[in-house]
């Protein structure tokens, strides 16, 4: 048959294969790095979907519904105490006293004055009841949309959006890795 005329090399006509490149090896490992960063950088974004973000919402929640709980209980405080001063009798009496008025007779000396307009003196109840009225028009009711202060620089603009701060350190780390690798090849 035709397969018997075929003779077995010996080791010493095989070509010894060359060795690899550094560059080429190193680029490997470079490649490694980089690929096991974007695998660590992955898990850690399904640990925090997973884990981390339920928790943050969770507390979230609960808070608002704090501070909810304390609105309503301030604002039944204020209804109780404006029916309580709705419902009270003025208790103003007139007591006439016991001794007879006397004339004296005083100097007057007439001077020239800016004539002001006296306001007259308001009710308690009254006052009470326009401070609860400029307090409910100032505190924002669930559905709202009446923007509140809270202290805090507000979340908006292009550098929240995307994350400005992590895409500038992304940025210098990958220009430390071009650096790095340019190094390598050189070598």
């Amino acid at each position: 048959m035709a397969f018997e005329n075929l003779v077995e090399p010996d080791d010493e006509e095989m070509p010894e294969p060359e060795p690899e490149e550094g560059g080429n090896n190193s680029f490997m490992i470079i490649a490694g790095v980089l690929g096991g960063i974007a695998v660590l950088a992955l898990l850690f974004i399904v640990v925090y979907v997973l884990f981390l973000r339920p928790g943050q919402q969770r507390s979230q929640q609960a808070q608002l519904a704090t501070v909810e709980a304390q609105r309503t209980q301030i604002s039944m405080a204020l209804t109780a105490t404006s029916d309580m001063l709705a419902q009270a009798a003025p208790t103003l009496t007139h007591t006439p006293s016991p001794l007879p008025p006397t004339e004296t007779a005083t100097p007057v000396v007439a001077q020239p004055t800016a004539t002001n307009t006296v306001a007259p003196t308001a009710d308690s109840r009254t006052a009470t009841v326009a401070a609860l009225l400029t307090q409910a028009a100032l505190t924002p009711t669930a559905g709202s949309t009446t923007p509140t202060q809270t202290g805090e620089i507000p979340d908006a603009g292009f550098a929240d959006d995307v994350g400005l701060p992590a895409l500038l350190g992304m940025g210098a780390l990958f220009l430390v890795v071009m650096v790095a690798a340019r190094r390598l090849r050189s070598a």
